[in-house]
């Protein structure tokens, strides 16, 4: 499955500027913020856009799934990868437009005529940041934008969709569409667990995707938060891994495999095979690099699923695509916010 630069990988979630700034201990108890978490805005936080614009902040294309775009395409061939989302018609959209434009991703946004586009507060505190999100305009994507003939040919053509959690708030129609037509055509689905809120109180949604995945991606805090909601009397990483892969499947002609990062631990990967059966465990040791290269690790879990994502499109090995996500990990913690180096680095390079 060579990827030709034909949009072979499809990805779905909430486009989102992201207002990046440091913060401290004060400013995340204002707005009663933990160091290293992800949050859906309520009314009273709505104050720490300004509060962080006050403190120099760094405006940055953002929305997980849309950085995992833009690594994915990091490591693709021109052409290879397109982005679904809803922002409004404003200049934040035109942000994100060209932000897109300049790493040769493809956008495909619906507009919403009411809502602005969507934001979110990440206050960086040493290497944590948490993440504050008024999703605005993303929260208003229609199953009817992507099922339009200009867009839902974007899904016929791709051989891999891409869909991040956060998504569950937004549209679970789109999301099951997109599953349904990978289960239907033997395409790869590949979902991220995103954010242990979404586990907790998106359950039911979540669980109606389970039974698509090809692939499941998270980090050890999210498969905890997924053990939690779900009854499992366990909180071994590995454990949790195996429930993942060992889940009932639509499509029996593919394996189940669930990816488990643990940050500067090595990746947990439980494989289940098509036939069913005890899955099988692997551990990936990360990347390392020393801690005064580290700049943000603000999107390195978004990352990491750009770089195995663009291995799995192109057809490479388990192996070779979760080191392809290792290593795009590892660059984008040098830089600032979730972003990617420029000239271009290349893999194996």
């Amino acid at each position: 499955m060579a990827s030709g630069g034909n949009y072979e990988l499809l990805c779905l979630e909430n486009p989102l500027l992201d207002i990046q700034a440091t913060g401290d201990e004060a400013l995340l108890q204002k707005y009663g913020l933990k160091a290293n978490d992800a949050i859906l805005a309520e009314e009273k936080h709505m104050g720490i856009y300004e509060d962080l614009l006050s403190r120099d902040a760094k405006l940055i294309a953002g929305g997980a799934a849309q950085n995992t775009a833009r690594g994915a395409q990091y490591v693709l061939p021109p052409d290879s990868v397109v982005y679904i989302g809803c922002v409004g018609r404003d200049k934040s959209a035109e942000t994100l437009e060209s932000a897109a434009k300049a790493v040769g991703l493809k956008v495909v946004y619906r507009y919403d005529e009411t809502q602005p586009t969507g934001r979110c507060g990440v206050v960086i505190t040493g290497h944590d940041r948490s993440m504050c999100t008024d999703l605005a305009a993303a929260n208003c994507y229609k199953i009817e934008h992507l099922k339009s003939p200009e867009v839902w040919k974007y899904a016929e053509a791709a051989k891999v969709f891409y869909v991040g959690g956060f998504h569950l708030t937004v549209s679970p129609p789109a999301i099951l569409a997109l599953a349904e037509e990978a289960a239907a055509k033997n395409k790869i689905f590949v979902l991220s667990l995103s954010a242990p809120f979404i586990p907790e109180f998106f359950k039911d949604p979540l669980d109606q995707t389970a039974p698509y995945w090809d692939y499941v991606v998270g980090n050890e805090t999210e498969a905890l938060a997924y053990a939690k909601s779900h009854g499992l009397t366990t909180t071994s990483i590995p454990e949790i891994a195996s429930h993942l892969a060992s889940l009932p499947k639509k499509n029996t002609k593919r394996s189940r495999i669930a990816i488990i990062t643990q940050g500067t631990d090595p990746t947990i990967v439980a494989t289940t095979d098509a036939s069913g059966g005890k899955p099988t465990l692997k551990e990936f040791p990360v990347h390392a690099i020393a801690k005064s290269e580290i700049t943000d690790t603000n999107g390195a879990g978004d990352a990491f699923a750009g770089g195995f994502v663009a291995g799995v499109t192109q057809g490479k090995s388990l192996e070779t695509s979760i080191d392809i996500g290792h290593w795009l990990a590892s660059l984008s913690i040098r830089e600032l916010g979730p972003s990617y180096p420029f000239p271009k680095k290349t893999y194996g390079s």
